[in-house]
């Protein structure tokens, strides 16, 4: 499925910051203006490329959060490290009307488009949700009624990303579900998951096997592992699960 790179895809463009939004304490989205964007698919990344005074040069790989209805401009949700070299200067010191050396769209793999059916399940594990939130993005500007569920791990309820904005699709959209766990705390009242993604809690919130859900896993390495096993376990068709996976200290 991998898709083919058209000529010029993968050359560096200067892209320019035309608004920020805190998605969360650690997370913020940055949408910049890239005119000459040839558009992207839901689940796709880009690489990002930071230029010291010295010369010193830092990349690092984002997923697109924005749909391809939005093209040219594209959307990305960065989490902060606190030891990294590239996120604390996204989320805290970039401006509107800074530019930033962006290269993609990549990947070909991982992405789902409307007319690709379903049903369709997603599971996230923290910033994990970026690439789903743009198919769910997508889903929602191409008018599609897709059964489709998400299923969002997350360590506060302070620390769920989107979590507004996946209230109001739930709100206004039809056939879409939003199962929350909060793995570390919970408000007053909780009453959803409170634990890790488990085979038990994908028991009872994915379809049944038989149902062949096209399935998108993303987060943590250890997490997706996880998710995937399990659904391999519970009967599900491993050729319909697709996984996308960062490491502890990656910047994705």
């Amino acid at each position: 499925m991998e898709r083919r790179t058209l000529p010029g895809r993968l050359s560096w463009q200067l892209a320019e910051v035309v608004a920020t939004q805190a998605e969360t304490a650690r997370t913020r989205s940055i949408t910049l203006d890239l005119p000459t964007w040839m558009g992207h698919r839901a689940g796709q990344h880009v690489d990002v490329r930071l230029t010291a005074e010295d010369g010193y040069q830092a990349e690092r790989s984002y997923s697109i959060a924005s749909p391809p209805e939005e093209a040219p401009r594209v959307t990305l949700t960065v989490e902060r490290l606190d030891d990294g070299e590239v996120s604390p200067y996204l989320t805290e010191e970039l401006r509107v009307g800074d530019k930033l050396e962006l290269r993609g769209p990549i990947g070909g793999y991982f992405v789902w488009e409307a007319q690709m059916g379903g049903p369709l399940l997603l599971v996230a594990g923290g910033s994990g949700i970026v690439p789903l939130m743009a198919m769910l993005r997508h889903r929602a500007a191409a008018g599609g009624s897709v059964a489709t569920r998400l299923l969002d791990s997350s360590r506060s309820y302070a620390d769920i990303i989107y979590r507004d904005e996946l209230d109001r699709l739930v709100k206004n959209t039809t056939m879409l579900e939003v199962v929350h766990t909060l793995t570390r705390a919970q408000p007053p009242g909780w009453t959803g998951y409170h634990r890790r993604i488990d085979p038990e809690m994908l028991r009872e919130v994915a379809w049944s096997s038989d149902q062949r859900p096209l399935t998108f896993v993303c987060g943590p390495t250890p997490f997706v592992e996880t998710a995937a096993a399990s659904l391999v376990t519970l009967g599900h068709d491993p050729a319909r699960i697709k996984t996308e996976r960062f490491g502890p200290t990656g910047e994705a």
